[in-house]
């Protein structure tokens, strides 16, 4: 059997992608008939990045599968220490199941996967976050009952969650409006592909009010992500507009769900008032990540 590896949205199909959500709602609503689908795997979580949502999900997740985690900080093992990713990646591979890797680079994941014999999983690259947009997804169903035509607003950086839900909103039929300061734009390559594959709008423009306005699901992120420190200042001024507070929120629809993926800067992209008020979805969206990495860890290792 060939393996599946997952390190884009567009590693799965519409069809797959939607039987994953469905599973990690089944196993939220505790309608699992299968106890420890993995029972006897070995998972491995190579992590260069800080991380509390993406390890203790998955750690718990994995747990509650019936499998292992081995976690590895590149800093203690021998890839720290000049080691090359082929060899890192072919060693491992006689050791465990899966490799889920937490990164700055994306090459890093493209080519551990490539020496990889085992399935290779994006834990965050510095372009692409699919497993924080499974939660998105799912939680977007949870609230609103479906994803077709759901308007989706985006205010903020186009980073690498922007990315992710791009692809997301092009294989789920999402509109998708994101809202960023010039020069700071979703990867224009991504963008380009998902537009001309998409059924649904996905557009970029500079006024977060634009992309608000009538929205049924505003999201936002951290204008600095791990690894731009010595931006944040610059960022900061940049991005003062397009900060999520009350005044902004009520151009969205009345229904309208607010998320966030996490560590929030209170007071920066998003106001205490919102992130805990009636419209946020945010620490629902946080639980969710635990449901739908369960089900994509059932499907890419049964």
């Amino acid at each position: 059997m060939t393996k599946r590896d997952f390190l884009t949205l567009r590693d799965l199909s519409s069809k797959e992608i939607n039987h994953i959500l469905k599973r990690a709602l089944e196993f939220k609503a505790g309608k699992d008939s299968t106890k420890c689908p993995l029972i006897g795997k070995s998972i491995g979580l190579l992590f260069e990045k800080a991380s509390t949502r993406t390890r203790v999900s998955l750690e718990v997740g994995i747990y509650q599968l019936g499998a292992k985690t081995v976690y590895m900080n590149p800093k203690e093992i021998q890839i720290g220490r000049g080691e090359t990713i082929h060899d890192t990646a072919k060693v491992l591979s006689r050791y465990l199941d899966a490799v889920i890797i937490r990164t700055y680079r994306h090459d890093t994941l493209t080519e551990f996967a490539a020496n990889s014999s085992v399935v290779v999983i994006n834990g965050l690259s510095d372009l692409h976050h699919p497993c924080q947009a499974l939660g998105d997804i799912m939680t977007v169903i949870e609230k609103k009952g479906r994803l077709k035509k759901i308007r989706l607003a985006y205010v903020g950086d186009g980073n690498n969650v922007a990315n992710s839900l791009i692809e997301a909103s092009a294989l789920l039929g999402i509109n998708l409006t994101l809202a960023c300061p010039k020069g700071y734009e979703p990867d224009s390559d991504i963008l380009a592909k998902a537009a001309s594959s998409a059924d649904s709008d996905i557009t970029v423009v500079r006024d977060p009010r634009e992309a608000v306005r009538n929205a049924d699901v505003v999201y936002t992120d951290v204008w600095v992500s791990m690894g731009q420190e010595s931006e944040a200042s610059k960022k900061k001024q940049k991005f003062e507009k397009y900060q999520l507070n009350s005044g902004l929120l009520s151009l969205a629809d009345k229904d309208a769900i607010v998320l966030h993926c996490l560590p929030a800067h209170r007071g920066e992209e998003i106001t205490g008032e919102v992130i805990d008020g009636p419209q946020s979805a945010v620490f629902d969206q946080a639980e969710n990540r635990l449901h739908t990495q369960k089900a994509l860890l059932e499907f890419l290792l049964r």
